[in-house]
């Protein structure tokens, strides 16, 4: 059983555990039924209490994050449940109180997420107490559960009682608003710069002149909103790079200067472009409000960098981003080597959810494709949207030649075999053309077919659901690597993905969050550049986030403590799914004020996002609009 299998199981144990408290507590106080009922009940709770103690010890085995709030927070509920007992309340009132402590646990597992915190802890036990001592009132009145009205608990000492739990509940609600240190360092050096010293991160720009043998690419793209119809003839009212949907795709051989003139016609929120998975000067990454002011209406930016990683990559607005990559800010980068005979067709295949419609570019349809037998294929696939894809290739074997645009090492050829693409990931396929027709399938929904006649519909589809999913971690064959789980880093940090009530852009909401907090209140992390730093990101929530690390691959170390076995699998998205563990590094080689966060849009504009910084560097421009447009624009991506 998978860990998220098993938060999802201790979360339904949870809930059966307070049902059975509070209808044992609720039967005995009502005496509508006679003891025996009582003592099956009772019996039932605390047969369903055993396994929720086993569903947490099992849990415990994969991580304390898992169970740390079970761990703490359970005891001392527990002792008041037992004082309730002790002090003679009657057998109602001390189960009731049972379910309210379960209740309480449950609401801070969702409510509160990880990490527990004193104002959680406060919080919880101050409610239960005020339940109890109300419910202890309530049933020494006449006609109540305890004989004598009045005599457990007479007014005065109620009042007293209920106050003190009160003044702790007020007490952890203060508590709930202390600041968040700025900076973590992961264990290593404190930073040796003042906040405003160093180098300003506007001044880390590109070259002016292509490498040797390079020429440059030059290109404007106009940002301005468009209706745009799709292939089937829907039209879709868009935001769009120059009026199409995607982008103009941006092509160069390796050794080339690109040259991108951004403007802007009508996009009242500003617009930027951002290179996904290229490691760009950070004056050039086109975060707002953390490399640059986004471009206002009128406006203009220019971008330029060298086309130093051959690959797969897109680009994308980092502005208001949430709706506007949704809407059609994005196209496709492409970096060919600059010695390499190319593939006889060669498919570059954004993924996209235009309005509730997939479409791979604008054609939401089954696009075709004409490939005599023999030829070399390579499909370039990206995922654009902010939730994975599916994908089956039939009729032939393939291999995977690369992941976030950066070639396996070994990548040994497979058949019926399906791909889970990341949010924001690239998977690139390569394959000889068979005798027979070939289909891509997106979601078990077939999108492209190839062949030297492709004019037929075919059952391509059949069984494609079976497939077993390939594992990039152990895929290819094993090479030799700068760094594993047994180097020494400089910096290690860990990042806890939960869901709780935080502060996102001052506004208190049920965030998505990074160690307990949301942006921009999570504390940055900093590197000194040379570092070799580590990131453990583990996924407490039931959703999926795809982590990305602005201007830097990371090597991918283990997940769930196991050790990638296959190519060194360097990536610059990575799914971590619900209960995983990833554990990942990279070398600090890349100095700027970097984005650090969920590649899932809208758990980015609910709070999922934090900055990485260089000791020595920082920001010198004003915040833009985040991707809710209201208020911060470093990056929500």
């Amino acid at each position: 059983m998978t860990t998220g299998q098993l938060i999802v199981l201790d979360h339904a144990v949870a809930l059966l555990m307070t049902a059975a408290w509070l209808a044992a507590g609720a039967v005995a106080v009502s005496r509508r039924l006679g003891p025996g009922a009582v003592r099956l009940l009772a019996g039932a709770a605390a047969l369903v209490t055993v396994g929720r103690a086993a569903s947490a010890a099992v849990l415990a085995e994969r991580g304390w994050w898992f169970v740390q709030e079970k761990a703490l927070l359970g005891p001392p509920l527990l002792v008041v449940v037992g004082l309730v007992a002790l002090a003679g309340a009657g057998p109602g009132v001390t189960l009731l109180a049972a379910g309210y402590a379960a209740t309480a646990l449950f609401a801070v597992t969702i409510v509160a997420g990880y990490p527990l915190t004193w104002s959680a802890g406060l919080l919880a036990v101050a409610v239960v107490l005020v339940a109890t001592l109300v419910t202890v009132r309530a049933t020494t009145a006449p006609g109540g559960g305890v004989p004598s009205p009045g005599h457990v608990l007479p007014r005065r000492r109620f009042l007293a009682l209920t106050g003190g739990a009160v003044a702790a509940g007020v007490a952890g609600t203060g508590l709930a608003f202390r600041s968040a240190p700025g900076t973590v360092t992961g264990g290593g050096a404190a930073a040796e710069h003042q906040a405003g010293d160093g180098v300003p991160v506007t001044t880390l720009r590109g070259p002016a002149q292509p490498a040797p043998g390079g020429v440059v690419r030059q290109l404007t793209l106009t940002a301005r909103t468009a209706t745009v119809v799709l292939a089937s003839g829907q039209e879709v009212d868009a935001w769009t790079y120059g009026g199409d949907l995607p982008g103009p795709p941006i092509t160069a051989v390796h050794g080339d200067l690109i040259e991108v003139t951004l403007r802007n016609d009508d996009l009242d929120d500003g617009v930027t472009l951002h290179w996904h998975g290229y490691d760009v000067p950070c004056g050039e990454d086109g975060a707002p409000g953390a490399t640059q002011e986004p471009v206002p209406p009128g406006g203009t930016f220019t971008y330029r960098f060298l086309a130093e990683q051959v690959g797969t990559y897109w680009y994308h607005t980092h502005q208001v981003s949430h709706p506007a990559v949704r809407r059609g800010l994005f196209g496709t980068l492409v970096v060919t080597p600059r010695d390499e005979v190319p593939a006889d067709l060669d498919l570059t295949l954004p993924v996209h959810t235009y309005d509730e419609v997939l479409a791979i570019g604008a054609d939401d349809g089954v696009a075709s494709h004409a490939a005599e037998p023999g030829a070399v294929v390579r499909l370039r696939l990206l995922n654009t949207d902010s939730e994975p894809h599916r994908f089956a290739l039939t009729g032939t074997a393939f291999r995977l030649a690369a992941v976030d645009g950066r070639d396996l090492n070994g990548p040994g050829e497979v058949e019926r075999r399906a791909l889970r693409l990341p949010a924001g990931g690239r998977y690139d396929l390569t394959f000889p053309m068979p005798d027979g027709p070939v289909a891509l399938l997106v979601d078990d929904s077939v999108r492209l077919r190839l062949g030297a006649r492709v004019d037929g519909d075919g059952d391509d589809a059949a069984g494609t659901g079976d497939w077993p999913e390939l594992d990039p971690l152990a895929y290819g064959e094993p090479a030799a690597a700068p760094f594993d789980l047994d180097t020494v880093y400089d910096r290690h940090f860990t990042m806890v993905l939960d869901r709780g009530v935080a502060m996102v852009e001052g506004r208190p909401t049920y965030a998505h969050t990074v160690d307990g907090r949301g942006h921009p209140s999570i504390p940055e992390q900093l590197v000194a550049e040379g570092d070799l730093v580590r990131l453990s990101v583990v996924n407490r929530s039931l959703e999926t986030h795809p982590w990305h690390l602005h201007g830097h691959a990371v090597l991918v170390l283990a997940r769930d403590g196991e050790p990638a076995t296959g190519s060194p699998l360097w990536v610059d998205t990575f799914d971590v799914q619900p209960g995983e563990v990833w554990d990942v590094a990279f070398e600090a080689t890349n100095p700027g004020v970097w984005m650090n966060h969920c590649h899932n849009l809208p758990h980015a504009e609910e709070g999922m996002m934090l900055q990485l910084r260089y000791d020595g560097v920082f920001a010198d421009v004003a915040g833009g609009h985040g991707s809710s447009g209201s208020g911060h624009g470093a990056g929500h991506h």
